[in-house]
């Protein structure tokens, strides 16, 4: 679990990405993070309307042919949690609180 590498996401976008949804609408997302888990590379994203009720939204980062980073949606709910979850000790800490 690693989130020292320089934001790749963000030295392309900057602090913002927009995506198209499958029905060709445009929804922006702050990008909050990237995190390497195990094998893979996630972006936790939020967008404004998420941000009002504290959820996240998390992507797979895959390499395209040429090399260009390009996310995928997590449809796995245990990878999904184990992505959330090492982001929320990110920021909050372990489990271990006193």
């Amino acid at each position: 679990m690693s989130n020292n590498k320089e934001s790749e996401l963000r030295h392309l976008f900057g602090d913002t990405v927009e995506l198209t949804t499958e029905d060709g609408a445009s929804l922006t997302f702050r990008i909050l993070s990237e995190l390497e888990v195990g094998e893979g590379r996630y972006a936790v994203l939020q967008s404004k309307e998420m941000q009002q009720e504290g959820e996240i939204e998390i992507f797979r980062i895959v390499s395209d042919s040429d090399g260009e980073p390009q996310l995928e949606s997590v449809t796995d709910e245990d990878e999904w949690e184990l992505v959330a979850e090492t982001y929320d000790d990110s920021q909050f800490g372990s489990d271990e609180r006193p």
